[in-house]
């Protein structure tokens, strides 16, 4: 079975290096060239990855393009892994291979299809996710499901320990649908499309804090949008300032301030006010230039970034 690999960040790696490590490498690898990194903050080359395999690597910045299409032609393609690509696969592409194409999905499947879902399932405050192998066709996630498996979502989960658990369950599950798609064993779970919710995208605009909401939601942004993806952010003195870490702060009621202010420094960082009088508590930030200077006792935070 010539099977081809699509992919372009950090997931795409390790599903790669799973399927290489477990003898099962593609025939192809199909990835972005370096110089449309880019597109995602979680970007990562996989041409060391391809050539330790054996693999053909092919760069294109269009999956749709005539670069990917004629490079799967050519190796007479029966199955194509889609594993971290943001463009949507096209009639053309999805009729090259024969057996069909795999795609992957951080999410439960027919819930929560689209953009950013690992944010949107931080920022919801699921208590349980999945990650979802299923079979692509022109629809946005709606494909019958393939193989899924369950993950549990802590209270603390950030964007960087929930994205990790997603991608080691697909470097578990993609070796394992190859065996089984090889030996013949091809599942088709029908989604239903009645219990299907959409994700919107989501841009690094919105990590924009805004102070006057209550403070657990602000700790929740920040756990939500942070590492892999761009974060959350205010600003101070007119430059932007990123918050990369935050919790509660149980003594916050003791000051009293305006939302966005900073109420009192710490060994660890500073505490500012939000909306329903509790605190923030900030325990790692970056300003604009990269530095790391806490803001001034009582400053006020959030004021327009130029």
């Amino acid at each position: 079975m010539r099977t081809a690999f699509i992919g372009a960040v950090e997931g795409s790696a390790l599903a790669l290096d799973a399927l290489v490590g477990a003898d099962l490498a593609p025939d192809l690898v199909i990835t972005l060239p370096p110089e449309a990194a880019g597109r995602h903050s979680d970007y990562a080359d996989l041409a060391p990855i391809a050539h330790a395999g054996g693999s053909k690597l092919v760069y294109a910045a269009d999956i749709n393009g005539p670069v990917a299409l004629d490079a799967l032609t050519a190796f007479e393609t029966e199955l194509a892994l889609v594993i971290g690509w943001s463009q949507i696969c096209r009639a053309g592409f999805l009729g090259t291979p024969a057996i069909g194409c795999i795609g992957f999905h951080p999410a439960p499947l027919p819930r929560m299809r689209g953009r950013a879902v690992i944010p949107w399932t931080i920022l919801l405050g699921e208590p349980e996710t999945a990650a979802t192998l299923f079979w692509l066709d022109e629809g946005v996630d709606s494909g019958p499901i393939l193989l899924q498996e369950r993950i549990e979502v802590s209270q603390t989960e950030t964007a960087r320990s929930l994205y990790t658990k997603q991608i080691r369950a697909l470097a578990r599950m993609l070796p394992e649908a190859v065996r089984r798609i090889r030996s013949g064993d091809v599942p088709r779970i029908e989604q239903d499309h009645t219990r299907a919710t959409y994700c919107a995208k989501r841009t690094p605009d919105d990590g924009l804090i805004d102070w006057h909401e209550p403070a657990e939601k602000v700790i929740r942004l920040v756990r939500a949008v942070g590492d892999p993806y761009p974060g959350a952010f205010t600003s101070y003195a007119g430059d932007r300032l990123t918050i990369d870490a935050a919790t509660d702060y149980p003594d916050a009621r003791r000051y009293i301030g305006l939302p966005g202010q900073v109420q009192c420094h710490t060994p660890e960082g500073f505490v500012v006010r939000c909306g329903d009088g509790e605190g923030v508590h900030v325990t790692a930030w970056r300003n604009g230039s990269g530095g790391t200077r806490r803001p001034r006792l009582h400053a006020k935070l959030g004021a327009h970034v130029s």
